[in-house]
């Protein structure tokens, strides 16, 4: 179970603006000169909130919550031949815990208050972005009810093609279709910023929200790769691979997930991306320090994995929520393998960024087949980037470079990005041919791809080992003790 409070969610971007309004006072930059805000978020997390009040109904769910299983399962045998791919052509996913839908279906089976708002006509249903662009623009007095297309794309309600709510999804998941809000373009004017309650300066008061991208949309954008075939990897807490496939949906033979990369303007089109989904990349690390206790902190995990420069035959699978893309299968858990009396903990922190990079690598193999046109380099960006042995390795292991941008924080680029080029505010272009080259960090492939391509196959080994091992209803589903 992961859960988050959606008022600490809102709470913190409050003080997010506040501290940057004060930090721009110190560099005696007017925040006058402020034209526009632009939202971005961590995907497919869902809050239902009371309209009257504006108070949530329930804690968000995260995005990697596995409390559904079991409802993907009921939901699995209303499906003929249990086709987990049922919704494909039109949503562009598989169905899984790892969307909106299910979590709502969960919500409003399991939540007396949410099931009783929703008769009442009091609920509202949003991803954080709607939770935070309703609040922000006036909440229960008067706030925008909306949500952006590549968020929508993510809820398993949506239908990709027409860029509406699909009425067959809404009634196979017995959704409400009033609860669900307004799909608008990535860039737009939603609302403007009112008067914050809990701050008295109201610094952006009157300012617009006119950009709103999900996070690894944002990446997309704030990487530049607006052209056909042009991809990013983005290494967070989950790691995010998406190739734009320009304004055609390519559907995937090899398990990726089909979405929609952003839509720049109401009268633009809607271009479109393959991405590879993997739940576990920084976590990893997080899980070593926090729950292993085998270092203090990230830096000093890169520093474990630099002093040995090997796993020594050590092989870690961080399937802790199941495995994503490219197997979609919920009974994985993590195992670590290839154990001898001599490995220690540097060896497993090896593993561990290894384990990152190979997860890529499968992403970036069923990428290629599926576009046919291999990749000649990676981009990448994200927190993860700033560990140079794990851009190495991944080079090394992916055998073509990776390139980092400078600027890492490609997601807040890219939604500030969005917000600028709006109709109405438009303070830059977003024209490829207007874009400027970014300055950038190479990583090169070092070590022979013989090597690679073993260990590859052994990590491989290790992955099957991992599945089917968890079964709906044993004890251990429940929530942790």
């Amino acid at each position: 179970w992961v859960e988050q409070d959606p008022k600490e969610i809102l709470n913190s971007v409050y003080e997010c603006v506040e501290k940057t309004c004060e930090k721009m006072n110190e560099l005696n930059i007017n925040i006058a000169n402020i034209r526009a805000i632009g939202v971005t978020n961590q995907r497919e997390t869902t809050v239902v909130w009371d309209k009257t009040t504006g108070e949530p109904l329930y804690n968000a769910i995260v995005w990697l919550d596995l409390r559904t299983q079991s409802t993907v399962e009921r939901l699995l045998k209303r499906i003929p031949g249990k086709n987990k791919t049922f919704s494909k052509f039109k949503t562009g996913l598989p169905l899984s815990t790892y969307f909106s839908a299910v979590k709502l279906r969960w919500l409003l089976d399991n939540v007396e208050e949410i099931k009783k708002a929703v008769e009442d006509g009091r609920a509202l249903f949003g991803t954080i972005d709607s939770w935070l662009i309703w609040s922000l623009t006036g909440g229960k007095n008067g706030g925008i009810h909306c949500t952006d297309v590549t968020n929508a794309s993510r809820t398993m309600l949506f239908n990709i093609h027409s860029l509406e709510w699909d009425p067959d999804l809404c009634k196979f998941f017995d959704i409400p279709m009033e609860i669900l809000p307004t799909v608008r373009s990535s860039s737009e004017i939603y609302g403007v910023m009112v008067c914050v309650p809990i701050f008295d300066s109201g610094a952006l008061t009157g300012v617009p929200i006119s950009g709103c991208l999900g996070d690894q949309h944002a990446a997309l954008v704030g990487q530049m790769c607006f052209q056909d075939g042009q991809a990013k990897n983005t290494y967070g807490t989950g790691c995010f691979l998406l190739c734009n496939t320009g304004q055609k949906s390519v559907f995937s033979e090899h398990g990726l997930i089909t979405t929609i990369a952003y839509k720049m303007g109401r009268d633009k089109p809607a271009f479109y991306a393959l991405e590879g989904s993997v739940a576990i990349a920084g976590a990893v690390v997080r899980w070593l320090r926090d729950n292993l206790g085998i270092a203090k902190s990230s830096e000093e995990v890169e520093k474990l994995a630099e002093d040995v420069g090997t796993s020594y035959g050590c092989y870690f699978v961080p399937a802790f929520s199941g495995l994503y893309a490219p197997y979609w299968e919920p009974s994985a858990r993590g195992i670590i393998c290839g154990l001898t009396q001599f490995t220690n903990k540097n060896h497993i922190a090896f593993a561990a960024l290894e384990a990152v990079c190979f997860q890529t690598r499968e992403i970036l193999d069923a990428m290629n087949k599926d576009c046919g046109i291999p990749l000649s380099q990676l981009q990448v960006d994200g927190g993860m980037t700033n560990n140079k042995i794990l851009m190495q390795l991944q080079s090394d292991i992916l055998c073509i470079p990776v390139v980092k941008p400078s600027m890492t924080e490609t997601t807040a680029l890219g939604a500030a990005m969005a917000a600028g080029a709006a109709e109405g505010i438009e303070v830059w272009s977003l024209n490829p041919g207007d874009l400027t080259a970014v300055t950038c960090e190479r990583f090169e492939p070092q070590i022979n791809p013989e090597e690679s391509e073993y260990r590859y196959a052994r990590w491989k080994k290790a992955v099957m080992k991992s599945m089917g091992w968890e079964t709906s209803g044993g004890p251990s589903n429940g929530k942790p003790k």
